[in-house]
């Protein structure tokens, strides 16, 4: 499990003073870019190498709202990774601990435009993500 932790600035807000529901899935990348760094394949290093990561699914539950100057904690984990797909899990949470927006995203690879079996073909990549597996008892 990694912890990214984001301000919610005034812009990100509504007329009602609610931050905007669009701003759950940019906080999700942002989380995903810290997860990738810790794991040590920041984003910088995979584009150094020709890969790239698409989102191929997405999905936000939200559970309450969130407001300007609050700080989110945006917890993440692998939930899964098979050779060419990988499933990151996303649980925000306010100050007080409560949960605001659950989240989850799935993400192909590929290199030279053409998809990459990161198990076969990037071998130390495909277990520094198994370390940020979430093993549910």
């Amino acid at each position: 499990m990694d912890t990214y932790r984001h301000l919610v600035q005034y812009y990100e807000t509504d007329k009602m003073g609610i931050t905007h529901h669009s701003n759950y899935v940019r906080w999700m990348e942002e989380a995903r870019v810290h997860l990738l760094k810790e794991a040590g394949w920041g984003f910088s290093k995979m584009e150094e190498m020709g890969i790239s990561s698409p989102v191929v699914s997405i999905e936000c539950r939200y559970r309450l709202p969130s407001y300007f100057e609050d700080e989110i904690s945006v917890e993440t984990c692998v939930e899964s990774i098979t050779g060419v797909k990988l499933r990151i899990r996303y649980v925000m949470k306010n100050t007080d601990g409560k949960v605001v927006c659950e989240g989850r995203s799935e993400h192909a690879f590929f290199k030279d435009g053409k998809p990459l079996h990161i198990e076969k073909n990037m071998p130390g990549f495909f277990e520094a993500l198994k370390e940020h597996l979430d093993v549910q008892p």
